[in-house]
């Protein structure tokens, strides 16, 4: 089928001079580097020109790629009307079980065919018919040369030897940036689909965190919520216990994302058919903590500190008790700030299945504010890998507490300034969830 090639008179782009020839193949880098997100156009840019290089009067493309012995698929030929895009339309192209095509791309071996004879019957002749010579390009992929170029014209010994090297390279690091293109387009439509199934993650766990924050007689309540993905696993709410009195949750799941976010929603179930009203805090972290090491985390290692308090705005009361949780912070009127609770930390919800907590009751007076967190913020780095920590976190709420109107939202509003100024609110390591109350 193949014989040595006499060796032709330079023509077309080989005859131009070096300068010319480079040229022409900075153009054709600069046109296909271009196309850095988009394959198709990139293969069809490199074609128009690259056939400019050759004695080609039609190419085709065929694959071997997922294709069992002996069959062959034609992904391109200069004899289609319409430019088809085979990472998109494969399934729909071609494919013969025999003839030259199949017989070619399973040896795999580059060469020159001089004078080029097929049988009528060839499954592929409609492609062959009236082409008397050809340059056999094979592309190796893992080592096999699962795709190739066949480059044809009607006059027969129009290729030369001496350029199939040339050739032979220029058209396999081509087939290497294309499959990169291919790969990074495949990577840019996963991770688009991934985020927008984050997106809608997102929505679902916006849509269990309360949609106002409750109207207390003696006390203003701000807060603020930011996961540092898409979705996180913080988690507030507050409970109307009836009587005057209101239930105040707080919660970390370990982890980030999804996985944390799944669990936060189940945390948010739990939580709504606890029996609030008849249990004191202390009890509600264990009938949380019983059906959560239950039926979730005994063994997945995940695990939730969580705060929950009953504040009864009638004689400013607060009622709490703590799982593993940053301990409230209260801001005195003299200006300093304290922890509560003292050394009640308890264990995080989800490790042990039966623990017992401890409850711990507070009276509060006008013009202290009482702070509920998590550890986003005092975890929160700077350009220089240092936590903005506990120091800078009371800092900030003092700060908050001197502004002008004294409010629970001056010390939410001064506390996401300075965390935001040390670290950017938008470079998060985890989430951020923020409670303040002003008593009134």
């Amino acid at each position: 089928m193949s014989s040595p090639a006499e060796k032709q008179p330079a023509r077309g782009f080989w005859a131009n001079s070096a300068e010319e020839r480079l040229a022409e193949v900075v153009d054709l880098l600069k046109v296909t580097s271009s196309y850095h997100d988009d394959p198709q156009q990139s293969v069809l840019a490199y074609a128009s020109r690259i056939r400019k290089w050759s004695a080609a009067d039609r190419v085709v493309s065929i694959s071997r790629r997922n294709l069992e012995a002996p069959l062959v698929r034609i992904t391109r030929s200069t004899t289609w009307q319409r430019a088809v895009d085979p990472w998109r339309e494969g399934d729909a192209l071609p494919v013969f079980d025999s003839g030259f095509f199949s017989k070619v791309i399973h040896e795999g071996e580059p060469r020159v065919i001089d004078r080029l004879s097929v049988s009528k019957d060839d499954p592929g002749i409609e492609y062959l018919e009236g082409m008397n010579s050809a340059l056999v390009l094979p592309t190796w992929d893992g080592g096999e040369a699962l795709n190739m170029v066949v480059q044809m014209s009607s006059r027969e010994s129009a290729f030369s030897m001496e350029r199939l090297p040339e050739m032979l390279w220029i058209s396999n690091l081509f087939g290497r940036l294309t499959k990169n293109l291919v790969l990074g387009r495949q990577v840019k439509e996963a991770y688009e689909a991934l985020d927008r199934e984050l997106k809608s993650v997102a929505d679902i766990q916006m849509s269990l965190l309360p949609q106002e924050n409750p109207t207390l007689s003696t006390m203003e309540v701000a807060t603020h919520y930011q996961s540092s993905t898409r979705a996180g696993g913080d988690y507030y709410d507050f409970f109307d216990l009836g009587d005057g009195k209101w239930g105040v949750l707080i919660a970390d799941v370990s982890g980030h994302g999804t996985p944390a976010a799944v669990l936060m929603a189940i945390l948010h179930a739990i939580a709504h058919v606890t029996p609030m009203r008849a249990l004191e805090p202390n009890e509600v972290l264990e009938f949380i903590n019983r059906a959560m090491t239950k039926r979730y985390t005994m063994d997945s290692g995940a695990f939730v500190t969580m705060i929950y308090a009953i504040y009864d705005e009638r004689a400013r009361v607060l009622r709490f008790a703590n799982a593993g949780h940053p301990r409230p912070l209260v801001h005195e009127t003299d200006g300093s700030v304290r922890e509560l609770g003292g050394d009640i930390g308890g264990v995080p919800l989800g490790i042990l299945g039966e623990v017992e907590y401890e409850s711990t009751e507070v009276t509060l007076s006008p013009g202290q504010a009482v702070v509920l967190y998590t550890d986003g913020f005092t975890e929160a780095f700077g350009p220089a890998r240092e936590l903005f920590g506990e120091a800078r976190f009371k800092e900030a709420i003092r700060a908050g507490a001197l502004m002008g109107d004294r409010s629970a939202a001056a010390i939410l509003s001064k506390i996401l300034e300075d965390v935001g100024g040390f670290s950017g609110l938008t470079n998060r390591s985890d989430d951020r969830t923020l409670i303040v109350g002003m008593v009134k």
